[in-house]
C-alpha cells in the first residue's frame, strides 16, 4: 500500500484561475467542477466557482483547489503553508520558476544554499507560496 499526499488550496473565487495558471507553469489536466456542474443554486453569484479542481500531471505533479462558499468562514492566513516543488533536475527547476516568478514576489532567490543545490521561494499572484528546490545528493 501507498500514500501519496497532495496539496489542496483553498480560494474565495480564484480557484479557476489559480488551477489555469498553475497548469501553465506545471502541465498536465486540469479538472473543475462548479458549484453550478452539482446543481447548486444556493448562491448564483458563485456558481461558476469550483468545488472541487485539481491539475494533474504525468510527472508527479498534484495540486487540488477549491472555492469556499460566502456562507463559509474563510482566511487565507499569514503562511499557513507552503507548496514545496523538489526535483533533481536543476534544468526543470529552473524553467519551473521562471515560470511561476512571473507575477510573483519572490522571498528568496533561486540559487545554491547550505542544503540543497538549488533552492529559491516566492509567493505567487493568488497569495500562495511556493518552494521550489533541487533534492541533494544522499550522502548515506
Amino acid at each position: 500500500m501507498s500514500v501519496t499526499t497532495t496539496t489542496h488550496l483553498n480560494f474565495r473565487g480564484d480557484a479557476r484561475a489559480a488551477l489555469d495558471y498553475y497548469h501553465s507553469v506545471f502541465g498536465g489536466r486540469v479538472t473543475a467542477v462548479t458549484y453550478k456542474d452539482l446543481g447548486s443554486t444556493q448562491n448564483e453569484n458563485e456558481a461558476d466557482w469550483v468545488v472541487w479542481g485539481e491539475v494533474a500531471g504525468d510527472n508527479g505533479f498534484h495540486v487540488m483547489a477549491y472555492d469556499v462558499p460566502s456562507q463559509l468562514p474563510w482566511d487565507q492566513g499569514s503562511n499557513p503553508f507552503f507548496v514545496s516543488v523538489r526535483g533533481d533536475d536543476e534544468n526543470e527547476i529552473s524553467v519551473l520558476w521562471q515560470k511561476l516568478a512571473e507575477g510573483s514576489t519572490v522571498v528568496q532567490p533561486l540559487e545554491p544554499s547550505q542544503w540543497a543545490p538549488l533552492y529559491g521561494m516566492l509567493t505567487d499572484r493568488f497569495g500562495v507560496t511556493w518552494v521550489l528546490d533541487v533534492a541533494a545528493p544522499y550522502n548515506g
